[in-house]
């Protein structure tokens, strides 16, 4: 255990280590509600003249054959893959050398190496699982608008939210928005008013308010 912790909170593995405890941080948040596991689509969108727009990252996707898989999964396994791959190369080559100048210089060497080989593993790992993917989005996103869904995530806002639909089958997980912040929580009935597709969100509203009461 001892040595174990030594290669992982040294350079270059502790790059690796800390990155991988953000990521499993927000995977236990995302269990427990409090934040929202997005698909690929839309998940790093943001406003401002230097944005990331979700088109340059489902084309990233695309390119290795990951088109449909959640940013957030496909980079939890991309870290997860070039810490293995670091932690190794640190254990059995950077380890028996002495520190200095060296050590670090081929710590980035490993460093840059752990992350491209990471690459086209998760690639191999994760392809099979578009197929999946796809199943779980509605086949025609029309259908459900007008029914009653119940809000999954611990609110929503018109950043973020997830609503669980009754389909007569295994059921459906929705990313939803409501126009005013924290206005639904865990629980409450909406209506899908409207499906919006360039953020594949559905936009929805109270059920008593919909009912027009």
């Amino acid at each position: 255990m001892e040595a174990f912790l030594e290669v992982a909170l040294t350079f270059p593995t502790l790059v690796f280590s800390i990155v991988l405890s953000v990521a499993i941080i927000y995977w236990l948040l995302a269990v427990l509600g409090l934040v929202e596991a997005d698909a690929s689509d839309g998940v790093l969108a943001h406003d401002g003249g230097n944005a990331v727009h979700p088109e340059a990252i489902a084309g990233l996707l695309m390119k290795f054959g990951l088109g449909g898989v959640p940013v957030s999964l496909v980079a939890t396994v991309l870290i997860f893959t070039a810490w293995l791959f670091s932690y190794f190369a640190d254990y059995l080559i950077l380890q028996p050398l002495s520190g200095g100048l060296i050590h670090t210089a081929l710590g980035l060497v490993v460093l840059t190496a752990a992350f491209l080989a990471a690459i086209p593993v998760t690639s191999f790992v994760l392809r099979p699982l578009r197929n999946l993917f796809a199943k779980l989005r509605p086949a025609a996103t029309r259908t459900v608008l007008g029914q009653v869904a119940t809000v999954r995530s611990a609110t929503v806002s018109p950043q973020q939210g997830t609503a669980a639909l009754e389909d007569g089958g295994a059921g459906l997980i929705l990313q939803v928005r409501s126009e005013t912040p924290a206005e639904f929580r865990r629980g409450d009935r909406v209506v899908l008013i409207e499906y919006i597709a360039a953020r594949h969100v559905y936009r929805v509203v109270a059920e008593d308010e919909f009912k027009g009461i």
